[in-house]
């Protein structure tokens, strides 16, 4: 009689990861969009290196050049100049670091701050989660953009500011959720074994409970990852974000609003390097989704 060896850690490390891969590529758009994702990732580390151009230099015979193909560009600005003339196209390379900064920072505020909340509220439940739900409940009444220009109009405009505005903005999303999926795992019987066994409060809420709320938390960071580019974007062009002389996209779509008429590269590529990367993240996220939520997988 054959006895079939358990598999290691590490083999069921393997499975696991297998199958996400094979559900998450059944998404081509997930796909598309976790490549690009990975390009703005390796164009934001190799920034200085690829950039023809330092994103503050100046070229004073060289005020808004058009991009290369239209009739008056010049080949060492591929996309043409700014109104200072500074060169699009390393200043869109270089504002790709910001966006990465932006999106990393605010998420890991927001998705710290939320798990460690809506822990709480979803473990010790009572006036403790009434208490804290409402608070969630307030800040989730106001548009989060609003909110997030009333907090930095307080705390000063600057991109410190700006993310920490975002965060706080976020945080009741995953809160929300954190609570959600603790209240529906601590009804399983794992939890009562652990409780029974001797584990104490803060080992079962980060030890044993925790670990199997992350998916749909993984799946909400990527979301806001996307959302926190786009409203730092929204805060700079209404200046109360990053400031110049900085290369951040939103920032730079406030500066050239002026010359939307007659310049319109200064204000389309930096529009549509928003664009791309937002729907990129967006569309890996709705992949995230469907591998990690076993209700949403294809067979």
């Amino acid at each position: 009689m054959s006895t079939t060896a358990p598999l290691s850690a590490a083999a069921i490390r393997r499975q696991m990861l297998a199958e996400f891969w094979f559900y998450f590529r059944q998404n081509r758009g997930a796909v598309a969009g976790l490549f690009v994702f990975i390009l703005l990732v390796l164009i934001a580390i190799f920034a200085p290196l690829i950039a023809p151009h330092g994103a503050a230099t100046q070229y004073r015979d060289a005020l808004l050049l058009p991009p290369v193909w239209q009739e008056g560009g010049r080949s060492e600005f591929l996309l043409g100049t700014d109104a200072v003339g500074r060169d699009m196209l390393s200043r869109l390379i270089f504002g790709a670091q910001y966006s990465l900064f932006i999106g990393i920072v605010v998420v890991s505020i927001a998705l710290v701050g939320g798990i460690f909340i809506g822990l709480i509220a979803g473990f010790f439940r009572g006036w403790v989660d009434t208490l804290i739900m409402r608070v969630m409940d307030v800040i989730l009444a106001f548009p989060s953009l609003l909110l997030a220009l009333v907090l930095v109009a307080v705390l000063g405009p600057g991109l410190t500011n700006a993310m920490i505005a975002i965060a706080i903005v976020y945080q009741p999303h995953f809160a929300r959720l954190t609570r959600a999926a603790v209240m529906g795992e601590m009804r399983r019987e794992y939890v009562t074994a652990a409780r029974v066994a001797g584990a104490g409060n803060f080992r079962l809420m980060f030890k044993t409970i925790l670990p199997n709320c992350l998916a749909p938390l993984i799946v909400q960071a990527t979301l806001s990852f996307s959302a926190a580019v786009l409203d730092s974007a929204a805060l700079g062009f209404l200046g109360m974000g990053a400031q110049p002389p900085a290369p951040e996209w939103g920032t730079m779509l406030a500066e050239a609003r002026e010359f939307i008429l007659r310049a319109w590269w200064v204000v389309t590529f930096p529009g549509l390097a928003i664009l791309i990367s937002v729907l990129a993240i967006n569309m890996m996220g709705d992949g995230l989704r469907d591998a990690l939520d076993p209700k949403l997988k294809r067979s």
